[in-house]
């Protein structure tokens, strides 16, 4: 592996992956790439992924119930709202 990270081409890290052994066991004292080349940030970032909110205000669940009754209804009637606008699936 080149000892210099930033001259790492898409080539040499494909054949890396290539290379590796699915199955070998993860060594203990393995650290996390982020802190090996200095980065500090999250896999993934928060407006993506955000934590649940345990907060469930009665007006929260009536409206996301409303939603999901409505569409239930919509499904019953056979219609059908992809694209916005109810259409009769039996055309």
């Amino acid at each position: 592996m080149p000892d210099d990270l930033d001259h790492i081409t898409d080539d040499e890290l494909a054949a890396l992956a290539l290379a590796a052994d699915p199955d070998a066991p993860i060594p203990a004292d393995a650290v996390p790439f982020s802190s090996t080349v200095g980065l500090a940030v999250d896999l993934l970032p928060s407006w993506y992924m955000p934590a649940p909110s345990l907060r469930r205000s009665r007006k929260r669940t009536i409206v996301f119930a409303g939603i999901v009754f409505s569409l239930l209804i919509i499904d019953v009637m056979g219609l059908c709202v992809t694209y916005g606008v109810p259409d009769p699936v039996w055309k």
